[in-house]
């Protein structure tokens, strides 16, 4: 067995009898940045494994042979996720074995047990192989380690909700950033920098020497992508699009593609609720699954590519329709943009949970959506997510890499009627993971963070307090709708109502809108702030693409219709 030298480099260990040299060659070409370690057997991927614990070093992937001398691979990768979960684990079987071991194997990989199963290298440059690693050592380098280059700077003294907040965001965006405190090297040079007397966070962005205190995660966001006034379009936008989470990518995509201006606006960060979970598996064409985030952020540049403008920060406050052919008009804070069509693509919030105890603690503690920034900070902890859908599902599954045990808490007996099967068959195989049925939080609290919550069993209403430390809530949706006028017709949930679903009264010639269209003329809605929506990334997306042909043909009407 070779030993890596200590250092700062992350580890991959590699664990196989026959192909251990033949693998160390092909992952030679990541030595610079990692340590490499070789080991013949399970027991000797263990202790090579305790050596880098114990030293503070970290390992980034588990590389093991589909075929191990002294026990099975499924129990090997297992029992070393047990000593490092943030590892990414990847099985590899040579040619000889390859159809063999595959049905035996990808059950395994459908329940989460390793990230993939990949067919060894067989010659030199094999880029698919490598492409694979680089995909998952990607996906760890971007949740798990502090970054080696920080492209923003933060100092701190308590880190807290607004610190939280900002780094999400940074995070969200794909922005490379790090947390200092005051009496750091790092954090001395930056107060020292700042013009007047300290208050935190201070930021600084890009090894400037301006250094800003923001109030808000839209300050940053403005310092990032300007303002919404500062479009630079003919006056008018062929399409503009109120949200930027997947239907509203898929629509910047394909409608700039097409040739129109399109101009998108975004609350928050790129991606919406979907940026924020840490792996979607079941989204067509990944199929080692891809983060949310790096999904809106591929998205968002292909779309940029074909001619889009986004602004993020500044939510829409209202939508004035237009009348008699005139454009719409959106309304923000920082300015109003006018268009030909708009796509309502804001999606929803989670519910709030109505304790005021609990809200109080809210960066503190406790986190609305899955927060991967967060879940950074929950390592060895006692944590809860509360709720039962797939955003839940991905949280429980990134929070296990850090927390000491995760309970998701539910209402429902189970999870089956609201969770996607390979979600629930991945929790049941994660042993640090509890599902608890019929379970709801009724009150936290904690001195300046949150140290316990009372659980109350809703079939026999009995409470009980536990120790918590983490609670995070994604409790469902309610849409983002407070800024449309009554002319877009809502159901009686709020979300907006589209082609046959509109009340008769709004249709033309006893014609209902098209499927996507509202009661407004030129106005469209897709993704989850649609009634009747399905909930999904893939659907979202699907509606955002399938709303551009209909944009067309209301574009290419007469003017007198």
């Amino acid at each position: 067995m070779t030993e890596a030298p200590r250092g700062s480099k992350p580890a991959i260990i590699i664990v196989s009898a026959e192909h251990a040299e033949h693998l160390a060659d092909e992952f030679g070409r990541y030595a610079r940045d990692y340590d490499i370690v070789t080991a013949r057997s399970g027991d000797d991927a263990m202790a090579a494994t305790m050596r880098v614990v114990r030293r503070g070093g970290d390992i980034a992937m588990f590389v093991a042979d589909s075929m191990l001398p002294d026990m099975h691979p499924l129990v090997g990768i297992s029992t070393l996720r047990s000593a490092v979960p943030t590892a990414r684990r990847l099985i590899v079987s040579p040619w000889d074995r390859f159809r063999e071991d595959g049905p035996a194997l990808r059950p395994g990989l459908q329940k989460g047990k390793f990230d993939a199963f990949l067919l060894m290298p067989r010659g030199a440059r094999d880029e698919e192989f490598h492409t694979a690693v680089c995909e998952l050592l990607s996906e760890w380098g971007a949740t798990v380690p502090v970054p080696l280059v920080d492209s923003v700077q933060l100092v701190s003294d308590n880190g807290g909700g607004l610190t939280l907040a900002i780094r999400d965001y940074l995070d969200r965006v794909g922005s490379p950033n790090r947390l200092y405190a005051p009496e750091s090297e790092v954090g001395r040079e930056i107060v020292a920098l700042y013009d007047g007397e300290p208050t935190y966070p201070l930021m600084r962005a890009y090894m400037t020497d301006h250094i800003v205190a923001p109030g808000s995660v839209r300050e940053v966001a403005t310092m990032i992508t300007g303002r919404p006034d500062d479009i630079l379009v003919d006056t008018v936008a062929d399409i503009l699009i109120v949200g930027a989470g997947p239907g509203g990518l898929a629509a910047a995509v394909y409608g700039a593609s097409e040739g129109l201006s399109t101009v998108a606006i975004e609350a928050e960060a790129i991606g919406g609720q979907a940026g924020t979970s840490s792996m979607i598996r079941n989204y067509l064409g990944f199929p080692r699954g891809i983060s949310g985030g790096k999904l809106a952020q591929r998205a968002r540049s292909q779309a940029i590519r074909f001619g889009t403008q986004f602004f993020t920060g500044w939510p829409a406050t209202a939508l004035k329709p237009g009348e008699g052919g005139d454009p719409h008009t959106v309304c923000t804070e920082g300015g109003d943009v006018r268009a030909r069509t708009v796509v309502i693509a804001s999606g929803v919030d989670y519910r709030r949970i109505g304790i005021p105890a609990i809200d109080e603690l809210v960066g503190r503690g406790v986190n609305y959506g899955a927060a991967m920034t967060a879940a950074r900070e929950m390592e060895d902890q006692l944590v809860f997510v509360v709720g039962g859908g797939n955003s839940a599902g991905q949280a429980a599954v990134h929070l296990a890499r850090f927390a000491r045990s995760v309970t998701i808490l539910i209402r429902r007996p189970d999870l089956s009627s609201t969770m996607s099967r390979y979600l629930i068959d991945e929790i049941d195989h994660n042993p640090r993971i509890t599902v608890r049925g019929n379970a709801a939080v009724v009150d936290g609290g904690g001195q300046d963070q949150l140290e316990w919550i009372e659980i109350e069993d809703t079939a026999t209403h009995e409470r009980r307090r536990t120790d918590a430390r983490g609670l995070f809530l994604l409790l469902g949706a309610e849409p983002h709708c407070a800024w449309l006028p009554p002319e877009v017709c809502r159901d009686e949930r709020g979300f907006v109502l589209t082609g046959r679903d509109v009340p008769m009264e709004y249709w033309v010639d006893n014609c209902p809108p098209e499927s996507l269209a509202t009661s407004v003329p030129g106005i469209f809605a897709v993704g989850d702030i649609r009634s009747g929506s399905m909930k999904r990334v893939a659907s979202a997306a699907g509606e955002g693409a399938s709303v551009v042909p209909l944009i067309h043909a209301y574009l290419e009407r007469p003017a007198d219709e």
